[in-house]
């Protein structure tokens, strides 16, 4: 029975893993996009 338990507790750690490793990989896919949009003014003061 615990080793049961054990299992379920460690899938339900990694589903919870894959979604928070998607989450980051999505975020880091959708920054360029966002800081690339108003070229107005660069966001990095030492950039020529």
């Amino acid at each position: 029975m615990i080793i049961y338990m054990l299992a379920a507790a460690m899938t339900i750690a990694m589903l919870i893993a894959t979604a928070f490793g998607l989450h980051q990989e999505a975020e880091r896919s959708r920054a360029p996009r966002r800081t690339g949009g108003f070229p107005l003014r660069s966001r990095n003061p030492y950039h020529l």
